[in-house]
Order: C-alpha cells, then structure tokens, then sequence
C-alpha cells in the first residue's frame, strides 16, 4: 500500500507558470515541510506569446513541448516531484484568450465538458487524498477562459469527491488583499529606474485582488521560498521576465513578485486563531 503524507496539497492551474507566479512560495514552503504537493495543469499553454527572440520561433505543440520543460525544472526549483496534466499530456489546449477564434478550436480545454474533466481530476483526488484544493475564483483571476475553466473543473471535481466518500477539506482561491496590491505598486513607480519593464501597469492588472476582509490565509515567504518561487518563475522563460522583487509578462508590464501569498477560504472551516496555514486544525482533535 502506498504510504501518503499526513498532509497533501493539491494545486489545479491553466497552463505552465501559473503556478509559479501565483504559488510559488506555497509550493517550496509546504514540500519543504514534508507536506505532499500536486500539481495539476489543464494546460500546456501552447497559445502563449514568447518573450526572449532567440526563442520566437516556437508556437504551438512546439511551445507546449518546451513549456513543459520548464515546467520540470520550475518543479524542480521548487522541490516539487508530482506534477502532471490533467487527462495526460495533450488532452487538453490551450484556448487563447477570451473571445479569439482559438476558443473554439479542436480540443482546446475552453470547450471540455465539465464532467469529464473533473472526472480526471477526481482520478488525482482518488491518489492522492488531497486536504487542501488551491485554485481560481469564478473568474479564473482575471477572466482567462483555461482559468476560468480550471476553476469549473475544480469545483466540480470536489462535488464528485464528496459524492464518492473522498472529501477534500478546504478550498481555497488564489488572491491578493488590495491594500497589498497598492502599496506594491506605489514602491514599483519608484524602484524600477533603469529596469526595462513598463511601469504603467495598475491594481487592476493583477489577478484575484480583492478587498482585504475576504483574505483568510497568509502564506508567508521565508527567504529560502521566496527565492525557490523566483527560481521557479525564472525557469518559464518563454513566459516571464524577472527582476527581483518585480517580474514582468509578454506585454512587458511590471508587477510585483509577492513574497507572501494570499487566499481566500470557499468550502471548509477557518481554523481559529491561525491564519497562515492553510492546514490549520486539520487532523487535530476537537
């Protein structure tokens, strides 16, 4: 019989980087501890655009083969060991963003019946017995179809875990307490003097901001993390731009790299007197 952690963490994510920016420090902090970390990405972003030119010439299942090597080695800054796509490499693709043609293109994960997405994922949660979900809110952060989508499957893959006697105890969505977001963009204005980023991105550009009361959990960043989560964001090349303590996509916005990270608790109880665990109480005698 295979020997499960006493704590798992189960991770579901749109395409390759997602991860990294949004969970980074999360990742390296719970596998450092012996916690079990999963990963499972809907896609391989085959749709993404690329920064460095000398790697200009992928696109399609080219790129998705590339990310998903980077993927490997943003695991591997990470100590993360189980990652994988849901259904298996392949199944689904990357949709494109809200309302382009790609939305509708032959496989792409956009279209995926709901059911039978969730019902790949509810193989994961059969596995691995997660406690703890992380994902997206309804609107998948900010209204990307594959996070949209991830968030679906998700959600519906925890309805059918219940069903089946397999529950997962908590769900959380990724966010970021506003005053966190202003107050990072109120020191990026002054810091980025001589960094080719552009600094006219706003509050607005991040994903999963919210008002801060809607905050329940507060992963905080040792610096060993903080550093694994930049290594880690560093390794999806094709992808991101980074500059410590700031980072930036395709469209050359700066953001803030948060060194904490911040959720938002949907299904389960809140631990009392504990907010920065996600596993607080879990397992504990009442």
């Amino acid at each position: 019989m295979t020997h499960l952690p006493a704590r798992h963490l189960l991770l579901v994510h749109a395409h390759p980087d997602d991860e990294s920016i949004n969970n980074g420090v999360t990742m390296a902090k719970y596998a450092a501890d012996g916690a079990g970390v999963t990963l499972v990405t809907c896609t391989l972003g085959e749709l993404g655009e690329v920064i460095p030119a000398e790697l200009a010439h992928l696109s399609g299942d080219a790129l998705g083969e590339y990310r998903r090597r980077e993927l490997g080695a943003a695991m591997e800054a990470l100590g993360v060991s189980d990652f994988r796509q849901l259904g298996g490499a392949g199944r689904y693709r990357d949709s494109g963003m809200m309302g382009l043609a790609d939305n509708e293109l032959p496989g792409a994960f956009w279209g995926a019946d709901v059911d039978e997405a969730a019902g790949h994922l509810l193989e994961v949660i059969r596995e691995v017995r997660p406690q703890v979900m992380v994902t997206y809110d309804p609107n998948g952060g900010y209204g990307h179809p594959d996070h949209i989508q991830a968030h679906r499957v998700a959600m519906r893959a925890v309805e059918l875990a219940d069903a089946e006697g397999v529950p997962v105890e908590r769900v959380y969505w990724n966010r970021v307490p506003r005053t966190v977001a202003d107050e990072a963009f109120a020191r990026l204005q002054d810091d980025l003097a001589g960094l080719p980023f552009d600094k006219s991105a706003v509050v607005a550009d991040v994903p999963g901001v919210v008002e801060d009361d809607r905050i329940t959990t507060r992963v905080h960043g040792a610096p060993a993390h903080v550093a694994a989560k930049a290594a880690a964001m560093r390794a999806h090349a094709t992808q991101i731009e980074v500059a410590e303590p700031y980072f930036a996509l395709s469209n050359g916005l700066a953001q803030p790299l948060f060194a904490d990270e911040y959720y938002e608790l949907v299904r389960g109880e809140r631990a009392e007197g504990d907010d920065r665990d996600l596993f607080a109480g879990i397992g504990e005698a009442p």
